[in-house]
């Protein structure tokens, strides 16, 4: 069993913001599906190369995003090995992504949430680039609309998300990192 957890904020005002980029990338995976309720998230299971792989967007916001992603695995019964966690990442320009796991939060406050929660470092992060323009006030700049230039890079990286989630859920973490942390980016 696995569990897939995008990172953002509820709510149609965020809808297509840097800091939701980890519900983008859900719903690009997964397409049009009915969500369920439960631990104050949304969440949705399918079955992926024999594979239970539950997807999750915590209806917390993004600072609280551990409280949903805990309850959820400790209800489920899921290993923090099998937990892959997608989100923003500051520090990396738009059209990057890394693989990181037994990281610190590197300053992202959902990621320092499920650190905490969890109390365990030790879980997947796809970052995923939102750096284009970022000057100084970060909160307005993770809260802003992606641009039109970002929204295209967004999506000519989407299909490498997917893969990446796919290669997750049937290889592991790190075979995963292996593939994806080595081929040239961006």
């Amino acid at each position: 069993m696995k569990l897939i957890v995008g990172i953002g904020n509820p709510g149609k005002e965020y809808e297509n913001t840097r800091h939701n980029v980890g519900f983008m990338v859900l719903d690009a995976y997964l397409g049009s599906v009915t969500y369920q309720e439960k631990f104050n998230a949304l969440f949705t299971k399918k079955t992926i190369a024999g594979e239970t792989v539950y997807f999750l967007k915590p209806l917390t916001y993004v600072n609280n995003s551990g409280m949903a992603v805990a309850a959820f695995m400790k209800y489920y019964d899921i290993d923090i090995k099998d937990l892959l966690v997608i989100h923003d990442d500051l520090d990396e320009d738009v059209g990057k992504y890394k693989l990181k796991i037994n990281s610190s939060s590197g300053g992202h406050n959902g990621i320092k949430s499920i650190i905490s929660y969890l109390n365990s470092q030790a879980f997947l992060r796809l970052k995923i680039g939102i750096n284009s323009e970022y000057r100084h006030n970060t909160i307005d700049f993770v809260l802003g609309k992606l641009s039109k230039k970002e929204m295209e890079v967004f999506k000519e990286n989407v299909d490498t998300y997917k893969e990446i989630i796919d290669s997750f859920v049937k290889n592991g973490t790190d075979k995963t990192m292996n593939i994806y942390n080595t081929k040239i980016r961006g």
